[in-house]
């Protein structure tokens, strides 16, 4: 059986990819920062709640060892993110830099560090990273697409991050399936519920990538049309 552990699972993208993934015949841990919203989360899809916020050592370490005291760890979807401040570009501040970057990029850092040990035990090692479309350069210069209409900074250049970390990461630990997701404009309460997917089409890509069971490409970029351009 694969065990499967997915940061920010207490709702949305997060919450729906657990769902999917558990009706698939999964172990899911359903990580949350919140400790009361996550375990009514886990309860309700029959999930495993670990206590993990992404910005913090000690709660990355402790749900590490956690996971690995419990029979380990095939799978590792960093879902968990922020949009950030919605202000205009000039207001913008070095603070609200690192807010954003600290929790969209390097959390992914911190939980791949954390996790790896426990995943190349695994026969099926895989790293699924949830990044967008608006970290997307031929997305953003594209007119006809709806990237090219938002200006959002600091999250947009912290998912082109989070995608050049996916492919120096396949790069560095051939052995594992290390590839992004972009979810596409989906309805949740991250961009008020706007949007034309459902929040099941949302998690098509990310569903598809860890369903893979060790097999396929590697530092690769894709959506629920299949791969994508960077």
């Amino acid at each position: 059986m694969t065990t499967t552990l997915i940061t920010g699972a207490n709702k949305g993208l997060g919450y729906e990819t657990a769902r999917r993934l558990i009706e698939a015949g999964h172990t899911v841990w359903m990580g949350a920062r919140d400790e009361t919203r996550g375990k009514q989360a886990a309860d309700e899809l029959g999930g495993r709640f670990v206590q993990l916020d992404v910005t913090d050592d000690a709660s990355v370490d402790d749900a590490a060892r956690k996971i690995t005291d419990a029979g380990g760890l095939d799978v590792l979807i960093n879902n968990a993110g922020i949009s950030g401040p919605m202000k205009p570009a000039e207001q913008l501040t070095a603070e609200d830099a690192t807010h954003v970057y600290s929790t969209n990029v390097v959390s992914i850092v911190r939980t791949t560090s954390a996790f790896f040990p426990i995943l190349r035990e695994s026969s099926a090692p895989t790293i699924v990273n949830v990044t967008s479309g608006l970290g997307s350069f031929a997305a953003v210069h594209d007119p006809e697409r709806i990237e090219s209409m938002l200006v959002a900074p600091l999250y947009t250049s912290s998912k082109s991050a989070v995608t050049m970390l996916t492919v120096q990461y396949a790069k560095a630990f051939p052995e594992m399936r290390i590839n992004a997701a972009d979810p596409g404009y989906t309805k949740t309460d991250f961009n008020g519920n706007q949007g034309p997917q459902t929040v099941s089409e949302g998690t098509d890509a990310i569903v598809e990538l860890a369903t893979r069971g060790g097999q396929g490409s590697t530092g690769t970029f894709i959506d629920r049309s299949g791969v994508a351009l960077f």
